[in-house]
This record gives C-alpha cells, sequence and structure tokens, in this order.
C-alpha cells in the first residue's frame, strides 16, 4: 500500500479523524492536498506533515456549497495536476432535537455531510476517471446508518442518505473503473468528542464497547488506506465498520460474559 505516484484531497483534515488521513497518506508517499475549513487548523496539519517528510499543502473552504467544493477540486488539480483519491470527510453534528431543529442546522448539515458527496463526485470525476485506480471515498458513520441518538436525527439522516449514495454512485462510476466506498467509524477519540459530554460520559462508553476503550483516528484511517490501496480494486459500494466491537451486543449483559 504505497501511495508515491498519487495525490490524494481529504477534507475536514484540520483535526481528529481527517488530519490522521491526510497523515496517514503522506507516510504512504501520496501528495496530499489538504482542505479545512479552519485556515491555523489546516496549517497545522500540512506543517506536520511536512515535518514528516511528507508532501502536502493546504486549502480553506467552507464546504457548504457547490461553489465552495469546486473550487477545492480545481484547485488540488491546480496545484498537482491531477486527482487519484478524494476523501470527503468533512461533517458538522450541532445537537438538537428534531422539535427544536431549525432550518439553518439542518440544511448545515445535509449540506456538509450529503449534498456535498454529489458535488465532489461531479467535480472530481472527470479526473478521477484518468487514474489508473481512481478512489472516490467517505467517512460515513454507525449513527444513521445502524444506530441513534437522540439530538442526531439530522445527522443520522445524512450518514444513512451517504451510505445510500455510495451503493449507487459505485454502480454508476463502475464503468469507469472508480471505486467508492466508505468507512464507518463508531466512538472515536477526537476533539469532536468533547460534544458528547465530559469524562464521566466518556468512561460510561467505554464501558459498552467490547474492547473497553474508544478508537484511535489513526484506525480510521488505516481503513481508508486500505480502500484507496490498489488491494481494494475489486471492493466498491461498501463500508467498513471500526467500532470497536460496539454494536455486537444483543444487549449490555452480553458484555459481562
Amino acid at each position: 500500500m504505497e501511495f508515491s505516484q498519487s495525490v490524494v484531497l481529504v477534507t475536514g483534515s484540520g483535526q481528529g479523524i481527517g488530519r490522521a488521513i491526510a497523515q496517514g497518506f503522506a507516510l504512504k508517499g501520496a501528495k496530499v492536498f489538504t482542505v479545512s475549513r479552519t485556515a491555523a487548523n489546516g496549517q497545522e496539519t500540512v506543517d506536520l506533515i511536512r515535518e514528516a517528510g511528507g508532501e502536502a499543502c493546504f486549502h480553506q473552504a467552507d464546504l457548504q456549497t457547490r461553489e465552495a467544493v469546486e473550487q477545492s477540486v480545481k484547485a488540488a488539480i491546480g496545484k498537482y495536476g491531477k486527482l487519484d483519491v478524494l476523501v470527503h470527510n468533512a461533517g458538522v453534528f450541532p445537537f438538537v432535537g428534531i422539535e427544536e431543529l431549525q432550518d439553518d442546522d439542518l440544511e448545515l448539515t445535509l449540506s456538509v455531510n450529503l449534498k456535498a458527496a454529489f458535488w465532489f463526485a461531479q467535480a472530481a470525476m472527470p479526473s478521477l476517471r484518468e487514474s489508473e485506480h481512481g478512489r472516490l471515498l467517505f467517512t460515513s458513520s454507525v449513527t444513521g446508518p445502524r444506530v441513534s441518538m437522540p439530538g442526531l436525527a439530522h445527522y443520522a439522516a445524512s450518514k444513512a442518505g451517504l451510505n445510500g449514495f455510495i451503493r449507487s454512485a459505485a454502480l454508476e462510476f463502475a464503468k469507469y473503473a472508480v471505486t467508492v466506498n466508505g468507512v464507518e467509524p463508531g466512538l472515536i477519540h477526537t476533539p469532536a468528542m468533547d460534544n458528547l459530554g465530559d469524562e464521566a460520559n466518556s468512561e460510561r462508553m467505554r464501558a459498552n464497547i467490547p474492547l473497553k476503550r474508544l478508537g484511535e483516528p489513526r484506525e480510521i484511517a488505516a481503513a481508508m488506506i486500505y480502500l484507496a490501496s490498489k488491494d481494494a480494486g475489486f471492493v466498491t459500494g461498501q463500508t467498513i465498520v471500526v467500532d470497536g466491537g460496539a454494536l455486537l451486543p444483543e444487549n449490555p449483559e452480553a458484555l459481562l460474559w
């Protein structure tokens, strides 16, 4: 799994899972084009990659609009001349119940998490179809496709929709030999976890995971790197669950076995 001839675009790469994905591809030799809403975070990711001997550059963008998505793809191709792998990892999840949900939060969530998948596919496909192994990858979630959480109905809907997009896009783009896949993280130790409560709440969550820990961003990155590799050339329309076994127990009593 080496990517010395590949150009990889990673969104939401300013921290957490996105940063780990960008760093992981850079360590494998890829030229990484990072996209982040926050300039300081995005530049820090690039600096970390360069300090480790990798090649990366940063583009600031808020991916709520088609224009921002198209400009990001155009900038990546303008910088490196091509695009082989696109990883749309950026996501938002404002906590709010259905009854209180305002249109602004709903539109933000659907735009960044779901609509951007369509926009990126449309903008990147002319370049991806020219690649020897074009890859279109997405960070989905277990929340929505498999489980639910109060206060995140809009997020769950966006990720369930994203999985539907992955399957349909895989069929449409197979004629170009471009594969489309995703990763469904469970509870991962990232700055975004602060939105889920204090340390006591984190401890309760760990207790309900069979492996008794939260996942690490690098473990999501490893799944993405596999899906982008030539070894995964016959895998398309799929998502990999990386959750420490959290979805396995029929009920909490099973964890006492």
